[in-house]
């Protein structure tokens, strides 16, 4: 699920990613290009109902790539996401459009 929420002047988008967490994993990564798909940068924070959120502000006017990353491994799709992307490994990313 994305939330999205814009600065006054619509120059930054502060958006929050939020991951159902059907699998029950134990830990999330926020993967994407706003981040050089780094799997250390963005760290998830697991909710109460065992569900995970990232919140990043953003530059506006462009679309990001990016994936949820599971116990270090499992790359998934938001199931909201705005679109998807092919990626190079035969599959798709999700995509944020701001």
């Amino acid at each position: 699920m994305l939330k999205k929420s814009y600065s006054k002047t619509g120059t930054v988008c502060r958006v929050t990613f939020k991951y159902e967490n059907e699998e029950k994993a134990e830990t999330a990564v926020l993967a994407g290009e706003f981040n050089d798909w780094s799997l250390r940068e963005t760290p998830m924070k697991k909710l109460k109902d065992g569900s995970f959120s990232a919140t990043l502000s953003l530059p506006a006017g462009r679309s990001y790539c990016f994936r949820y990353v599971l116990d270090g491994g499992v790359w998934v799709n938001d199931v909201e996401a705005d679109g998807y992307s092919p990626n190079a490994f035969g599959e798709a990313n999700s995509v944020l459009v701001l």
